[in-house]
């Protein structure tokens, strides 16, 4: 499992880069992958900081805020840019971005529940300090 640890990570993406040509050929808006794929690079950005910031924290309060404020506030973001582009550029654009954002978002959130507890870069239980 361990040398597929890297590729299940980043499913996600090349779900996303083959889901261009299927916009291209199969008469779905360009518009709609060019959204799904902006939001969704900026979903995992701002994951990552996260993510590299809680690794540094000390105090386990902080890590659990950082985290669950991170996912929040993507999730917040994400759902806005999706409906903002779904009133502004139309439904078509708008229902093809978001079904592809929930097809990413259950990839990857899948994929991360089943990879992250065995997989390389999993946190080790911190010691209590009482």
């Amino acid at each position: 499992m361990a040398p597929l640890v890297p590729v299940l990570r980043n499913l996600d993406l090349a779900i996303l880069a083959l889901a261009l040509p299927v916009f291209a050929l199969g008469g779905l808006p360009v518009p709609g992958w060019l959204t799904a794929a902006g939001v969704w690079v900026m979903w995992r950005g701002v994951g990552e900081l996260a993510e590299r910031r809680a690794d540094r924290e000390k105090d386990p309060r902080r890590v659990a805020g950082l985290m669950a404020g991170s996912m929040i506030a993507r999730g917040w973001a994400l759902g806005l840019i999706l409906v903002a582009v779904g009133l502004g550029a139309g439904d078509d654009v708008g229902l093809s971005a978001a079904i592809l954002a929930v097809v990413l978002f259950t990839v990857r959130f899948t994929l991360r529940a089943l990879v992250r507890p065995s997989g390389s870069g999993s946190r080790p239980p911190r010691a209590s300090a009482t």
